[in-house]
């Protein structure tokens, strides 16, 4: 991708909603040279292609915007992985990855799960109740999410920092144009992680403990010989895409919340005065800036889409950021509202394909609120910053930095 359109992207990704806008107001589908894909901006058609994953295939979901260098793929060459994951797999095969996943991330598990959290987001907070200042995405957002699913997958505490930090690193390796050194080092750090991943998955089948990664383990590998590198391989892919999707996404989602919260101050106050509204808050931030911007589709055969017929092997962005900012769908899309009835909103997606985690992601965020309005209810933006700055991704979006005071 040359520096221009880099450039283009880095612009898109930073503040998309204009783009769905004109998308969403133009007939049929509008293609995005920065994105090299059709747009797919409006709920209902959103909802159509989550609908048909026989004619809209997810095998291209995790196309990178940026191939590593030779060097960048030479360090990678030495960790494991590279198969393909759930998010990637259609059919039977993706039904096969997504059932322990399923099952790991059951009710029950999750609820045996918030304890930890809530006494998790208390330590995070009281790290820095007394400071009177705080930048929330290092010193919480980027810590609650990874903990607990480092806890409910069954890793050593002390292996969880690496891991979380591969995982961020694995973000910035295929979506971030970094160059030759800091891709190597970038790729270092996810061999790194996967190393941890590698030696959790040999230890959990000799010494099984019914946590999500052996739930993994007997589903993918079942048997209790030794595992062979493929099932190594394989396992560790499975692991990684998991572990990503269960921090970086409600990281993001944490982050964003409180953004906009703070930007509407009397909502914030109405939260503190009112919390038995956290849930309906929580679906409105989810709705209004959504985490997971969207995913990649790749058609099956010649199909049409809204009117306009795209031939097999074409690439879709399919946005459900731009579908939770639809008029037909939502009135007053653009306003940021906790107060409105909760819409069927797609930020968790839809259909086969959606997120197993959601609820896990959405009782941090409530027990994240609950923690800070309780604590915290003078919580403001730091005037002593400049304007917050979006990160550029379509996958994990959220700000670069949160700095807050009170």
């Amino acid at each position: 991708m040359d520096h221009e359109l880099h450039g283009r992207l880095d612009e898109l990704q930073r503040d998309p909603y204009p783009h769905y806008t004109r998308a969403r107001q133009t007939e049929g589908l509008v293609r995005v040279p920065e994105l090299d894909a059709w747009l797919v901006a409006r709920d209902a058609d959103v909802r159509e292609v989550l609908r048909r994953p026989e004619d809209f295939s997810s095998a291209n979901a995790l196309t990178p915007d940026v191939l590593p260098s030779p060097a960048a793929l030479a360090v990678l060459g030495g960790g494991f992985g590279g198969r393909p994951v759930v998010v990637t797999s259609d059919g039977a095969r993706h039904q096969e990855l997504r059932a322990p996943i399923v099952r790991g991330l059951s009710p029950a598990r999750v609820a045996a799960a918030l304890p930890y959290a809530a006494e998790r987001a208390a330590a995070l907070v009281d790290a820095f109740a007394k400071d009177g200042h705080v930048e929330l995405m290092s010193a919480y957002a980027r810590r609650l999410p990874g903990d607990v699913i480092g806890r409910i997958v069954g890793f050593d505490p002390e292996d969880v920092p690496a891991v979380v930090h591969g995982g961020h690193r694995a973000e910035e390796l295929l979506f971030r144009p970094l160059d030759e050194d800091g891709q190597v080092a970038a790729a270092q750090d996810v061999v790194t992680m996967q190393h941890i991943l590698d030696a959790l998955i040999r230890e959990r089948r000799d010494r099984p403990r019914a946590d999500l990664a052996d739930e993994l383990i007997d589903s993918l590998a079942p048997g209790d010989g030794e595992l062979t590198l493929d099932q190594r391989h394989e396992l560790v892919a499975h692991l990684q895409n998991l572990l990503i999707a269960g921090h970086l996404t409600t990281t993001a989602l944490i982050g964003s919340t409180v953004l906009h919260l703070l930007r509407h101050p009397r909502q914030w106050e109405l939260l503190c005065a009112e919390p038995d509204r956290i849930p309906a808050a929580v679906e409105e931030a989810a709705r209004y800036d959504t985490a997971l911007q969207g995913f990649r589709r790749v058609t099956t055969r010649t199909v049409t889409l809204a009117g306009t017929e795209l031939p097999a092997d074409s690439s879709v962005f399919v946005a459900f950021g731009a579908a939770n900012r639809d008029g037909a769908r939502h009135p007053r899309p653009d306003e940021f509202d906790i107060t409105r009835d909760p819409g069927r909103h797609l930020a968790f997606g839809f259909g086969v394909h959606s997120c197993p985690g959601s609820q896990l992601a959405r009782e941090q965020l409530r027990i994240t609120l609950e923690v800070l309005t309780r604590r915290l209810p003078g919580l403001r933006l730091s005037g002593d910053h400049s304007p917050v700055i979006m990160r550029p991704t379509m996958i994990h979006r959220s700000p670069e930095a949160l700095h807050l005071a009170w």
